[in-house]
């Protein structure tokens, strides 16, 4: 039995421990959030605006990021915890060498959207897959999604995309850069191609997108492998938060919350807003996705290496 010393000492120890907060309060961190100005994010925008991550003690700070392409380096130097890349620039980012590790899915391609595509310059004669040989095309981020997927239309249409002379812009710089001749065609997405297209400063060549299969990732959750091992249940909570938001977002009658909180991050205005196409989305990663993805690129001479897509996957 213990003595009356070593019970008063026990009674003290206990009254003190339950006088502080929990550990797993004090060890939740901060998640800043790296995301662009699509709708392929609509889920994480969902999830903030519906509490979804408030639910779940989650910090999340929403931080806009111009070029998809530079997400990779923003997780590595902890200026994000977590960070939207396409695929590609993701698997890419892999084959460099930085360990990163997946905690959740975006968007999904689907035949039904025709939210972004080829858009020439009023003038161009552009029309097709061969009028872009010899032609500047600006894409948003030299190696992500719209980038790797248009090669792959050029080259399914017998097009030597090599040929082709492509430039990096970001998405809020297309119309500019149309009307002012810098680029002969941009490959972009709404809301910005219905912009150019009502301006009068170009038009669609094509809606190439709607060439790839269904149901791949257009954007991924990434984080730093060495940040999920540290905080495990942090990144399962945000998985689950998009699980949530997407069940919300299937349900036709949040279709005006969807939208709305798609117009709080990327700032749409209401008549765009309402006619936006938003991707089905994905939250759960899975190994045949990023299989696609891994091929498409090899197709591209994209990797130096042979990646096992069954380890960047987080649990």
């Amino acid at each position: 039995m213990m003595n009356r010393r070593t019970l008063l000492s026990a009674l003290a120890a206990a009254s003190a421990t339950a006088a502080l907060p929990s550990h797993a309060q004090q060890s939740t961190p901060k998640i800043v959030f790296g995301y662009t100005a699509v709708t392929d994010f609509a889920s994480v925008f969902v999830a903030a605006e519906e509490g979804y991550f408030k639910k779940r003690n989650l910090d999340v700070e929403l931080k806009f990021i111009p070029l998809n392409s530079t997400i990779p380096a923003a997780l590595q130097s902890d200026s994000l915890q977590i960070g939207g890349p396409t695929p590609s620039v993701f698997l890419q980012a892999v084959d460099g060498g930085l360990d990163l590790v997946l905690v959740a899915g975006g968007g999904l391609t689907s035949k039904t959207i025709t939210g972004f595509g080829l858009v020439a310059r009023a003038g161009s004669g552009i029309k097709g897959p061969q009028d872009c040989i010899g032609k500047k095309i600006g894409v948003p981020g030299l190696g992500a999604f719209l980038h790797v997927t248009f090669r792959a239309w050029l080259k399914d249409s017998g097009v030597d995309y090599r040929k082709v002379n492509f430039v990096e812009a970001a998405f809020p710089q297309h119309a500019d850069l149309l009307r002012g001749g810098s680029v002969d065609a941009v490959v972009s997405a709404d809301p910005f191609m219905s912009r150019i297209t009502e301006s009068g400063a170009g038009y669609v060549a094509s809606y190439y997108s709607t060439f790839l299969p269904e149901n791949n990732q257009t954007i991924v959750h990434a984080a730093k492998r060495e940040w999920v091992a540290k905080n495990p249940a942090t990144a399962r909570a945000f998985r689950e938060s998009l699980v949530e938001s997407a069940a919300f977002m299937q349900q036709p009658k949040n279709d005006a919350k969807v939208r709305a909180s798609i117009g709080k991050y990327i700032k749409l205005p209401p008549e765009v807003l309402a006619k936006v196409q938003i991707s089905p989305p994905g939250p759960m990663v899975s190994e045949k996705q990023l299989g696609y993805w891994t091929g498409l690129m090899k197709e591209q001479d994209m990797l130096k290496t042979n990646i096992d897509v069954a380890k960047l996957i987080a649990k």
